[in-house]
């Protein structure tokens, strides 16, 4: 039996207060949610999705002052931030309360939290007496799903339901920000861009991949990862004409590789419409008949250095 794919809020907090967990939207990309109040629904997360309990979850909530309800302190760059952003692709790594279960931040001591920008999921999420946890809904490592029906393809037959809220809008996932005594600290780049934040709270420093235990969520070095390998070509560079390969490109299509299999993010050049169409896109090429994918990098400007990381951490084969 395959998840109901839908839009009966009613339907997915019934499921949720039941201890299931379920597909939503967010405008970054689809999370698979759970009570993350509740440690059996946030096991099931990470039993669904096949995740390392070593890598941290994110916490969806729809207020600041419920925010307040999970954290012990709030810094005065990070309320910046949360007021300047929230609702939006922001999470905020901050101090937890013990309310907040070991197993969704795999022990560490500060949680993950963002108040997402989709109404669908705002409006869920003020119906509930509990925030979310919610990773993407893809299995561990894959490319994160910006569709109701990417998450029914990958995950459909092990979930209830998936709430639909049309294609996601920025299609890249929340930028991390930390705080400690040397000041903030973006852990993960994403779809709010580095000068956006830096003109908000001045310079912050830049920490993005962990091997192992890390200190916020995405930072593994090998993720986001189509099932073919991907390779990321240098800037300028052309990937050598074959027939059993795919491309993705930034505004062109490469010569010597037929069309339809390649994807342009953008042929207009606009960094906002490629982060959109990334995932989307990888997971179209993946599921051509090639042995081999090739990418072009993107402008490091904006949020080309998020999809640039991206790409970056595709191609690594561990």
């Amino acid at each position: 039996m395959t998840a109901e794919i839908g839009t009966d809020i009613g339907r997915v907090a019934a499921f949720l207060q039941a201890g299931q967990v379920v597909g939503i939207p967010t405008e970054t990309v689809y999370g698979l949610a759970g009570n993350a109040l509740d440690a059996d629904a946030v096991l099931t997360i990470f039993r669904v999705k096949n995740r390392p309990a070593f890598d941290p979850l994110i916490v969806h909530t729809d207020s600041l002052e419920k925010v307040s309800q999970f954290v012990s302190t709030i810094p005065a760059p990070a309320r910046q931030l949360a007021q300047a952003f929230w609702p939006g692709p922001l999470t905020l790594l901050l101090p937890r309360r013990s309310v907040i279960p070991d197993l969704v931040t795999s022990g560490l001591p500060s949680v993950a939290v963002r108040i997402p920008h989709h109404p669908l999921t705002l409006a869920l999420l003020r119906a509930l007496p509990f925030p979310l946890a919610a990773p993407s809904a893809n299995p561990f490592g894959y490319i994160s799903p910006t569709t109701a029906h990417h998450v029914a393809d990958q995950l459909g037959e092990q979930i209830p339901y998936i709430l639909d809220g049309g294609p996601a809008q920025v299609g890249l996932e929340s930028t991390i920000v930390g705080f400690d005594e040397q000041g903030p600290t973006v852990y993960r780049l994403g779809g709010l861009a580095l000068d956006q934040i830096e003109a908000i709270i001045g310079p912050v420093s830049v920490r993005t991949h962990s091997t192992s235990n890390p200190a916020a969520p995405g930072m593994l070095s090998s993720h986001y990862a189509p099932r073919k390998p991907l390779i990321l070509l240098p800037p300028g560079q052309s990937p050598p004409p074959a027939d059993r390969v795919g491309a993705l490109v930034f505004r062109e299509p490469f010569g010597g590789i037929p069309a339809d299999r390649q994807r342009v993010l953008s042929p207009g050049g606009n960094l906002n419409e490629a982060a959109k169409n990334l995932f989307a896109h990888l997971r179209a090429l993946d599921s051509l008949p090639v042995d081999m994918l090739y990418a072009e990098p993107l402008p490091n400007q904006g949020l080309g250095f998020a999809m640039n990381d991206r790409l970056r951490r595709a191609s690594v084969r561990e």
